[in-house]
């Protein structure tokens, strides 16, 4: 053989060696142990396979089969009151990629720390995981339960050097776990503390919460319709959409369709008192009715001392601090005296038009007024006639043994249809709730 068939004869092994070094690359490597190969051999989903949230869908669990059960854990939720949208249903499972989720107590506990966001949503979250992912047979140790409701408890989330990575050196042994401490929020911590009782910091660090409990707001059936597909109450049969559903079907009405009249936002109007007496509470306040006036149409913000002042305009910036500060500069009788019955009249005489009928009208004052009783309840009475009801936010009510005896609410309580805390960040979260709720109908 020449020295060319030589070559030639030596240079075809070697490429074909090559060519099978290649074919073992990442898609070989995947078959043989690789990271990818956690999808088939013991990545999350397959380990959720033995046991936790995702079982039955066998080692190779796909995350349309995850997805599935995460959906039907959100509508399980929702069906038992507790407010779960796509991002929590998202955000579970980013956490159930986080833990094992092999182990039927990790991963619920996991589930349980991403979607609840109440301390009264922890049964109803047991109830849902167990309708959806069965169960275990056993109740949770109570160690576990204080442990998922503890406030600002940190729960050892250790992981085990060597799961998901090669172990480096300087790494702790196998079996030791390294404890990371869970995730926290001193934003919850702030919910039940007395407004007058937060610093400065504290009162920006529950600017997040505010803007959450903003967008929370009355809605009112409209007059328009809009199509709706399945039964529903108060629909109508929409003709002119069964008749184009026909055309699929030569002519026959074999679709139904059906309309339903739209949701729209009701207008909210809030009223707050900023007298001296009100001034360690209303920064908490004004802070909220920015945030509503940002985030929702049909808001309108008045300030109400010696006299009333619209400041709708200056609280619609998306710089909380300048937008206070505008509006604080807008009430030349900030921190001064009150006068309800004079600044409820000019509400209802000179903004009635802006207002319109139907509005939810809320009043954030304590009820020290300097003005006539007679004049109060006479416009309370005129603005409860126009308005769709009536709610009274006082900070003085959480305080124990509290009595209206003010003359000023103890003229207001009869026009009023609800009386309620205003004190707290969790006050106004049940004012949020009862916005979206019996308010609204």
């Amino acid at each position: 053989m020449s020295e060319r068939g030589e070559r030639r004869g030596w240079d075809g092994p070697e490429r074909g060696e090559r060519s099978g070094a290649t074919a073992r690359g990442p898609a070989g490597r995947a078959g043989g142990g690789g990271p990818a190969a956690g999808a088939g051999g013991g990545g999350p989903a397959a380990v959720a396979g033995g046991g936790g949230p995702v079982a039955g869908a066998g080692g190779g669990a796909s995350a349309a089969v995850v997805g599935a059960r995460l959906a039907a854990l959100g509508d399980e939720l929702r069906r038992r009151g507790v407010r779960v949208g796509t991002g929590e249903v998202a955000a579970a499972a980013r956490a159930l990629a986080a833990v094992d989720a092999g182990d039927r107590d990790e991963a619920r506990l996991a589930l349980r720390a991403v979607l609840c966001s109440r301390r009264d949503d922890g049964p109803r979250f047991d109830e849902a995981f167990a309708a959806v992912f069965g169960d275990a047979g056993a109740t949770p140790s109570p160690e576990a339960g204080r442990a998922a409701t503890a406030p600002g408890a940190a729960l050892p989330r250790g992981e085990p050097v060597g799961r998901g990575r090669a172990p480096e050196r300087g790494d702790p042994p196998a079996e030791e776990k390294v404890l990371r401490p869970a995730a926290w929020s001193d934003v919850e911590l702030l919910r039940d503390r007395d407004a007058a009782e937060l610093s400065e910091r504290e009162l920006a660090a529950a600017h997040a919460l505010l803007r959450r409990l903003a967008r929370r707001g009355p809605e009112r059936r409209s007059r328009r319709l809009r199509p709706r597909r399945g039964g529903a109450p108060g629909r109508r049969p929409d003709l002119p959409g069964t008749v184009r559903a026909s055309l699929r079907h030569g002519g026959e009405p074999v679709e139904r369709r059906w309309r339903t009249p739209a949701r729209m936002p009701r207008p909210l109007v809030l009223v707050i008192d900023v007298s001296g007496s009100m001034a360690p509470y209303a920064r908490l306040l004004l802070a909220y009715a920015q945030a509503a006036a940002t985030a929702r149409r049909r808001v309108e913000v008045f300030l109400l001392g010696t006299r009333l002042t619209r400041v709708t305009r200056e609280l619609r910036s998306k710089d909380v601090d300048r937008a206070l500060e505008r509006a604080t500069r807008a009430a030349p009788d900030f921190g001064g005296g009150t006068r309800i019955g004079a600044g409820i009249a000019a509400l209802n005489r000179g903004q009635g038009r802006r207002l319109g009928r139907g509005a939810i009208v809320v009043i954030l004052s304590d009820g020290w007024d300097r003005g006539d009783p007679a004049e109060l309840s006479a416009e309370l009475a005129r603005l409860r006639r126009t308005a769709h009801r009536l709610v009274w936010l006082n900070p003085l009510k959480a305080r124990p043994g509290y009595e209206p005896l003010v003359r000023g609410m103890a003229t207001a309580l009869p026009h009023l249809d609800e009386f309620l805390e205003g004190h707290s960040i969790g006050s106004l979260e049940a004012l949020a709730e009862l916005l979206e709720g019996p308010l609204s109908r």
